[in-house]
């Protein structure tokens, strides 16, 4: 053991990062190679295979439209918030809904709360709108240099393209070098009357003209500006400014996209960037990522999984902020096709939130992963009203698809009206709370969420003559899609596992909070929930009498062992069966029915099951046949392979992030609250490294594994406490053998390296 700050870790596994181009040239605006750039040899022909660049608030996509270099301009804020008025009246109850399911008249049901979800057009996400330049033809090579977030584009008469999305300000940059006398950007807004739109099977909603908005006009304010103004649903609007200047053969120009949700304005934000000046925003704009990247780093020896792991670290920097909106299904990157985004661009909240935000946390991003249970914090007063209304109850739940604003939408309703979403959000608090560690977070934040939603529970649960609380109705995402047997009249595993989460939570964070009455309040509930459901084989089931029997993408049955951690192969000999037999059932049914989410989540759960080679293999499916060239996870199977009966390609990002969140998982795992280096990497990993990825408890770790064998493990304590770490040598140390646990105390900022005997 050595106390000190750990230069070894340091030589051994990250010299190169001063190499690795995330600091930009003094005074200028220029991308430093790094081998996991994107390279192309042209730009891309579709807006879903675009360059992107971002900040969570606004966005930009780089391709080329009939012959022509085009920006897709996107901000967050940007929605069609037109009310869902059925979402009303006696019939908005789950009550309503039982007493339908009951007398087997379900079509009301999917008639009243299901279809007008797909037959009207708002609420929605909405685009913003377009730049285009000059002539695309004659590219000679495409680069994203992601440690910059800079796009360059290079053309064979020596015509160079430069763009970037400022980190921290709601504007964007480009500049062109060797432009012909005379040429100049174009602005191009939305076509809401009319137009042409793109019908690739990409899931994309109705055409923008269903909206019924006034087409919105280009101005231009002054010479070399141009404005766009354009009004939406009831007195909602937003504006695009653009200025631009020509010097010589060089026009360099600056944009921005504001809504009338927030306070910035368009003209304003871009007079304040002109005055500031590109190359002084690049430098602020590098600066802040230079730090985002050094949060953490890992190195592995599968060039496919490194490449495809730091292709989403990128995407996280680009989509998430303290203080930004939460990550939606295409973020800043709304489809720029004629059409509403796939599935309007909403919030869905039965999966695809709460993936994007997995590998926040051992990523050592938890300042990023903020923004959404901000949003979640800040609608409370809007959900409780929404569980008043259609649950009859006090507390909080959450509907599992809304918009910006935290309002229903409507859907499947079995999910989006879904009787336990607020408790698989709730697992983000704690979360939050485990990774930090921190007091005034448990206090202010994350007892307060969770006891909110267990009150809710206790109330919509019924407590039955035989001692058993259950559901009146409950479902299992998304089996059985959303027909009447979708719901299940006894507590599906699903249901069961996230009942049980939230009051074992709520009892946690209320003990650590100093209520221990309160906490022994959800405890006594909680024991009255239950037991988990085994099938014939032992492998855990959907609900009673309903066995995994068919592939399937959504593996909600198997909740409780991931992401919640209930159960673990470290448990007792019976969860270590059930998990193994679970496992053993995705695999004898394949993947005919999976999407790329699908094999990301596989990922996951397999390195949660040690099987390293396991989880190598599905993250390096997920990667190549599940992905877009630009990296865009596409739902179906791209690659003609055969890996899944779906080939559609709808673009939705939580399959990117499951995917980073399963490579974190190899290499580091402390959800049992013992920390584990290199839990599962395979025997081919002889080589491996990371660098201050974050365990449950505020400890930073560090480690070096060479042939095939930990050398080095490195931990910082931010809060300090006990650290309970794994043995993670080849040979017996501190009286353990290898892979027990081993109990150390350490002082709040004290950092320790221990090595491998013979070091």
């Amino acid at each position: 053991m050595k106390t000190m700050d750990s230069l070894i870790i340091k030589l051994f596994l990250f010299a190169a990062l001063a190499a690795s181009g995330q600091v930009a040239a003094a005074g200028g605006v220029e991308g430093k190679p790094w081998k996991h750039d994107y390279r192309a040899a042209d730009l891309a022909a579709r807006w879903d295979e675009a360059v992107p660049l971002g900040n969570a608030t606004v966005g930009a996509l780089v391709w080329s439209k009939n012959g022509r270099l085009r920006m897709s301009l996107d901000r967050a804020d940007l929605w069609d918030l037109r009310p869902m008025e059925h979402l009303a009246g006696p019939e908005f109850s789950f009550r309503w809904v039982k007493e339908q399911y009951d007398n087997d008249s379900y079509e009301a049901v999917q008639e009243r709360f299901d279809d007008p979800y797909e037959e009207l057009p708002g609420p929605s996400k909405i685009p913003g709108a377009a730049l285009e330049f000059g002539s695309s033809d004659g590219v000679a090579s495409v680069r994203l240099f992601r440690r910059q977030a800079l796009c360059e584009v290079d053309w064979e008469s020596g015509r160079k393209m430069q763009s970037f999305v400022h980190a921290g300000k709601p504007v964007g940059w480009f500049r062109f070098i060797g432009v012909p006398e005379g040429w100049q950007p174009e602005l191009l807004p939305p076509v809401y009357r009319g137009g042409d739109a793109d019908s690739v099977n990409d899931q994309s909603g109705a055409e923008l003209l269903a909206l019924g908005y006034r087409q919105g006009s280009v101005e231009s304010p002054a010479p070399g500006e141009l404005s766009y103004h354009q009004e939406g649903y009831g007195d909602f609007s937003y504006d695009v400014a653009l200025k631009w200047e020509v010097s010589g053969d060089t026009l360099t120009g600056v944009w921005s996209v504001t809504s009338s949700l927030a306070p910035e304005k368009a003209a304003y934000e871009v007079a304040k960037a002109w005055q500031r000046g590109m190359e002084a925003d690049f430098s602020d704009h590098t600066r802040w990522w230079r730090d985002f990247y050094a949060r953490s780093e890992i190195s592995v020896p599968d060039e496919e999984i490194e490449r495809q792991y730091y292709d989403e670290v990128y995407k996280m920097g680009c989509i998430a902020r303290p203080d930004s909106y939460p990550i939606s299904l295409q973020s800043v990157w709304t489809a720029d096709n004629g059409k509403l985004p796939p599935w309007k661009g909403d919030y869905h909240h039965d999966l695809n939130t709460q993936l994007s935000y997995w590998p926040f946390y051992a990523g050592n991003r938890l300042e990023e992963a903020a923004g959404y249970l901000a949003t979640l914090w800040n609608q409370r007063d809007v959900h409780k009203a929404y569980t008043h209304r259609y649950f009859g109850t006090d507390g909080l739940n959450v509907p599992g698809v809304t918009t910006l604003t935290g309002e229903p939408m409507g859907g499947w309703i079995q999910y989006s009206f879904g009787p336990t979403v607020s408790a698989w959000l709730a697992h983000h608090f704690w979360l939050q709370w485990k990774y930090s560690a921190s007091d005034e977070f448990l206090r202010e934040r994350a007892y307060p969420y969770l006891k909110d939603v267990a009150t809710y529970l206790e109330q919509i649960t019924e407590l039955r003559p035989d001692g058993v609380r259950s559901l009146p109705l409950s479902s299992s995402p998304e089996f059985y899609d959303n027909s009447r047997s979708a719901w299940f009249p006894e507590m599906t595993n699903f249901d069961r596992a996230l009942t049980k989460f939230a009051f074992k939570a709520a009892s946690e964070t209320a003990a650590a909070a100093g209520h221990p009455d309160e906490a022994a309040r959800w405890d006594s509930i909680g024991a009255q929930l239950p037991d988990y459901l085994l099938d014939a084989e032992g492998a855990l089931s959907i609900a009673p009498e309903e066995p995994y029997a068919a592939s399937h993408r959504h593996f909600s049955h198997l909740l409780a062992y991931h992401p919640l951690g209930l159960i673990d192969p470290t448990g007792s000999a019976e969860e270590a069966a059930a998990i193994r037999e679970s496992l053993k059932k995705l695999d004898s049914y394949g993947p005919r029915g999976w999407t790329g989410y699908s094999w990301a989540w596989l990922g996951n759960m397999k390195a949660r099951a040690f099987d390293g080679e396991g989880a190598a293999e599905a993250l390096r499916t997920f990667a190549s046949c599940f992905c877009l060239p630009n990296g865009f996870h596409a739902n179906g199977d791209q690659s003609g392979t055969g890996k899944s009966g779906m080939t559609y390609r709808p673009f939705t990002l939580e399959g990117n992030m499951a995917f980073a969140a399963g490579v974190q998982e190899m290499l580091l795992q402390s959800h049992t609250g013992t920390v584990r280096v290199f839990p599962a990497v395979p025997d081919s990993w002889s080589d491996a490294s990371f660098r201050d990825l974050r365990a449950m408890g505020g400890f930073l770790v560090s480690a070096l594994r060479e042939g095939g064998a930990t050398k080095i493990v490195e931990v910082k304590a931010e809060k300090g406490g006990t650290l309970r770490l794994a043995n993670p040598f080849s040979s017996e140390w501190r009286g353990a053998s290898p892979g027990e646990t081993v109990e150390i105390e350490m002082k709040p900022g004290e950092t320790l390296v221990f090595e491998s005997a013979g070091q």
